[in-house]
C-alpha cells in the first residue's frame, strides 16, 4: 500500500490543475457529482455521509454543498493537504481524515454513526482484499444506513486499453489474485500532461467477490444496476454521448462498463 500511496501523492498536482477535474468550475459552484448517483442516493439533507477514497475531495464537498453532513477519507497525504486547503477557501463545512480504507476504525472513532457510505469511480481496483473493506463499511454504518457504490464494471475493465486500439481484446484478468497487476509510471487516467514517476498496483474483483463481500458483512443488497457506458474515456475508440457518458461505438448495448450498488445495514 506504501508503494500505491506514493503514487497517489505524486499524481494530486497533475490532477488538480487537469481539465479531468476542472477545480476552477467547482469553484465556481459546479458540482462534480454525476447524476446517476444524485439520481440513486436522492436527498441527502441532513444526512451523515463517509465518502471512502476521496482523492482531493470535490465529491465530498459536492456533497457538502447540498446539504449532506460530509466527511472524507483518503491515504494520500498530498490530497488530503490540497482538500482541507480547498474547503477552507470555499466556505464548504467538510470534514477530512487522512487514513487508508484498512485502518479507518483504529483513526476515526465513530462506530455506527453514518447514515451513508459512500465511494466511487476508480476505487475497487487499489483495495487488495474485498472483506476487509466490506466490514469497515459495516462497522461505520448506522443499523438502516447505506452503502452506496458507483464504479467500472469487472468485466468491462477487462479490455486493451492501449493507445490506437480499435477493437476489444481481453487484456487484463476478471478474476481476483493476491498478486496485483503491475504497471510502469507514465501518464495518469486525466490524459492532460499529468504523469507519474512511480510504479502503480493494481487488483481484479470479480463481481461475485464483490457481492459475497457486502453479504458475508452482513450488509442487504437492494439493487445492482449495469450500464453499457462509462465515466470517462476507458478505452480509445470510445465517444462521448447523451448525459456526457462514453460508449463503445461498435458495442453500444452489449458490454457493462459501469455498475452501481446500494446495500443496507439491517435495523437489528
Amino acid at each position: 500500500m506504501d508503494a500505491i500511496r506514493r503514487n497517489w501523492n505524486e499524481r494530486v498536482p497533475g490532477h488538480a490543475a487537469s481539465f479531468f477535474y476542472d477545480v476552477d468550475s467547482f469553484r465556481r459552484g459546479k458540482s462534480s457529482l454525476q447524476s446517476l448517483e444524485l439520481e440513486e442516493l436522492g436527498d441527502v439533507s441532513g444526512k451523515a455521509l463517509l465518502h471512502l477514497q476521496c482523492h482531493f475531495g470535490l465529491d465530498t464537498m459536492s456533497w457538502a454543498r447540498i446539504g449532506a453532513k460530509a466527511t472524507g477519507v483518503d491515504f494520500s497525504e498530498e490530497a488530503i493537504t490540497l482538500t482541507r486547503s480547498l474547503s477552507e477557501e470555499l466556505y464548504i463545512g467538510a470534514r477530512f481524515v487522512l487514513s487508508n480504507v484498512y485502518d479507518l476504525p483504529e483513526v476515526l472513532d465513530e462506530p455506527g454513526r453514518y447514515d451513508i457510505l459512500f465511494t466511487s469511480y476508480g476505487v475497487l481496483c487499489w483495495l487488495p482484499d474485498l472483506t476487509r473493506w466490506a466490514r469497515v463499511i459495516a462497522y461505520f454504518l448506522r443499523p438502516g444506513g447505506s452503502f452506496y457504490i458507483v464504479d467500472g464494471h469487472p468485466a468491462g475493465v477487462i479490455f486493451d486499453d492501449r493507445e490506437g486500439v480499435t477493437e476489444l481484446k481481453v487484456d487484463y484478468p476478471y478474476f481476483h489474485s493476491a498478486e496485483p497487476m503491475r504497471f510502469s509510471p507514465g501518464p495518469s487516467y486525466t490524459d492532460d500532461g499529468a504523469s507519474t514517476t512511480t510504479e502503480s498496483y493494481e487488483w481484479a474483483h470479480p463481481m461475485s467477490e464483490i457481492l459475497n463481500s457486502i453479504i458475508s458483512a452482513g450488509l442487504t443488497i437492494e439493487f445492482l444496476h449495469e450500464f453499457p457506458f462509462a465515466g470517462y474515456q476507458a478505452y480509445p475508440m470510445m465517444g462521448r454521448g447523451e448525459g456526457g457518458w462514453w460508449r463503445l461505438p461498435k458495442h453500444q448495448e452489449s458490454v457493462p462498463l459501469l455498475s452501481s450498488l446500494k446495500a443496507t445495514k439491517p435495523r437489528h
